[in-house]
């Protein structure tokens, strides 16, 4: 039980609060700003380096939105789909830079946000209401609650689509992120434990954190789809 890694909580009267998603969500939304500032500044007509690699992630959610919600949304989307992107990204690498415990205690203050269900969840939650937020004004509300309950054999069904997407959205995000920063954990302890393990825990470590980037970013990726196709599917106007 003293090993058990926990979270730093604290409470304002009855409400409690994860002080340490808190406060990495505040680090990661204070990375992607400066990030995006210090790459937006004295832009050139012909971009050069860092402007270079903005413009390439803006484009590369351009690309996201175009291939699944049609060239005609990129515009509405587009600074949705790129914030969306770059928080997730950041979200799941940051927990992969250092690891923070206080001794004794074993409070964990540095994690990813997204290795915590209550955060990939919400994100979740926020596409799925923000999808069909999209769909009412498109459509109007009673053109979308048509489409919604006709016929309704299928309301069951749609209720149940809304669900299960909410889900495995959330889910999916959270199940990578969690078990690649538990296995990164268990890979440190091992050669913390063991003079003679250490070289191969070393090796091991730095090849899970290379793939455990690359699905990362992945996640980030998919994310970054299924709501774009779930959105969709929201706003089209093909029965």
């Amino acid at each position: 039980m003293n090993g058990e890694e926990r979270d730093l909580i604290f409470n304002i009267g009855p409400i409690y609060f994860d002080g340490t998603v808190l406060l990495m969500t505040i680090l990661t939304c204070t990375i992607v700003f400066g990030l995006v500032f210090w790459a937006s500044r004295n832009m050139k007509l012909k971009p050069q380096g860092k402007q270079n690699v903005l413009e390439w992630v803006v484009d590369f959610t351009n690309g996201i939105i175009k291939s699944n919600a049609g060239a005609g949304e990129v515009k509405n989307f587009s600074l949705f789909a790129f914030v969306l992107f770059t928080f997730i990204l950041i979200s799941n690498n940051i927990g992969l830079v250092t690891k923070i415990v206080t001794p004794g205690s074993n409070i964990s203050l540095w994690k990813s946000p997204t290795a915590t269900p209550g955060v990939t969840l919400a994100l979740a939650m926020m596409v799925i209401l923000l999808n069909n937020f999209y769909g009412v004004d498109r459509k109007g509300f009673k053109g979308y609650f048509k489409g919604f309950i006709t016929p309704v054999v299928m309301l069951p069904l749609n209720i149940i689509e809304e669900f299960t997407n909410f889900l495995t959205l959330g889910l999916r995000l959270y199940g990578n992120i969690f078990a690649g920063e538990v296995l990164l954990g268990l890979l440190a302890g091992m050669g913390n434990s063991n003079p003679y393990l250490l070289p191969f825990a070393v090796i091991l470590e730095v090849l899970w954190t290379a793939f455990s980037v690359f699905i990362s970013c992945l996640q980030a990726y998919i994310f970054v789809t299924l709501t774009m196709v779930y959105l969709s599917h929201k706003i089209s106007e093909e029965e």
